[in-house]
């Protein structure tokens, strides 16, 4: 019988807040699973890139991430390469900027060389980029071979999205089965797009109010991981200023700083979230200190008993609105 670690996780009660990836560039291609953990390195034709990213990585500490997803029945093209690229468009914004390219596999390193290191190029891609800024895409993890919990609870949660969800958005929503991203003790576990939300714990009776957006939130914060325009302690002040101020938050342009921490245990963090709504009528910033409330032991990996570990669990103190003058 296995010993799912997601199952463990939620039941001591473990909050998924400050767990999303940080990310200021994000690849995501469409490859068919099985996918390897490090799936990038197996592929042949992504070799030019990754000595480009490793540089890059190297030269100038870019945050990138890639990503799998598995083609569709309805939205995949037969012998071509689906790939988004999305980027933090500036300090203080609200939705990573989005790019779609279906294109030859062998056309996808010099897309992503172009994309990062010669802006001169990308119009020789023009003809593979399509217009589908506005359509919402959610990344539901069912990778399976990294750990068992994100297919066995992960796989359910797409098959509901996909059915109940995507099918009736008019194309306005896609779904997709995505590699692991992390956070695999909070199956099943989600990636919003363009917003770069992460959810995870996800249960289905809370899945239209999180497509939808409306709605008391009151029972949402045990589901979000974070967002990933934020680093850890940021965004568990997010979370507080969500809780505050509603789905109209999500629409704010936002930014955080660290402004002190603990650097020996990481047990508090004195934090600003600077903000804008997107009429320009409202901006600030919040400001509030996180501390340490408890540790508890979690698992890491299903099935295995050496994984477990202890972490700890925040919470938010001396919570203030400072408006601008």
């Amino acid at each position: 019988m296995h010993k799912f670690c997601s199952v463990i996780s939620k039941a001591i009660g473990e909050d998924p807040i400050a767990t999303a990836g940080n990310y200021d560039h994000w690849f995501i291609f469409e490859l068919s699973p099985p996918w390897s953990e490090e799936f990038w390195q197996d592929e042949p034709l992504f070799q030019p890139m990754l000595e480009v990213i490793a540089k890059l990585v190297r030269q100038q500490g870019i945050k990138l991430r890639p990503f799998a997803i598995a083609p569709d029945r309805e939205y995949s093209h037969r012998d071509l390469m689906r790939v988004f690229y999305y980027y933090r468009p500036q300090r203080l914004f609200a939705r990573f900027t989005k790019q779609e390219y279906i294109l030859p596999p062998e056309q996808v390193s010099p897309l992503i060389i172009a994309l990062l290191t010669q802006p001169e190029r990308i119009e020789e891609f023009a003809v593979y980029r399509q217009s589908t800024e506005l359509i919402r895409e959610i990344l539901v993890c069912t990778h399976g071979n990294v750990d068992i919990a994100c297919s066995r609870f992960g796989y359910p949660i797409y098959q509901q999205l996909r059915s109940e969800f995507a099918a009736t958005s008019r194309g306005q929503l896609r779904v997709w089965q995505c590699s692991h991203f992390g956070g695999h003790r909070f199956a099943p576990t989600a990636i919003d797009l363009p917003e770069g939300r992460y959810w995870g714990h996800l249960e289905p009776e809370f899945l239209k109010q999180l497509i939808e957006q409306q709605g008391a939130i009151s029972q949402l914060p045990k589901f979000y991981r974070g967002w990933a325009g934020l680093s850890p302690f940021e965004q568990i002040v997010e979370r507080e200023i969500w809780q505050q101020e509603g789905w109209q938050w999500l629409d704010y342009y936002k930014a955080g700083r660290v402004l002190a921490i603990d650097e020996t245990d990481k047990t508090w963090a004195e934090v600003r979230i600077d903000f804008a709504s997107p009429d320009g009528k409202h901006c600030g910033h919040y400001q509030a200190r996180v501390k340490m409330r408890e540790r508890i032991t979690t698992m890491g990996e299903s099935d295995d008993e050496t994984s477990f570990r202890e972490l700890k669990q925040y919470v938010v103190r001396d919570f203030q609105k400072i408006k601008a003058a």
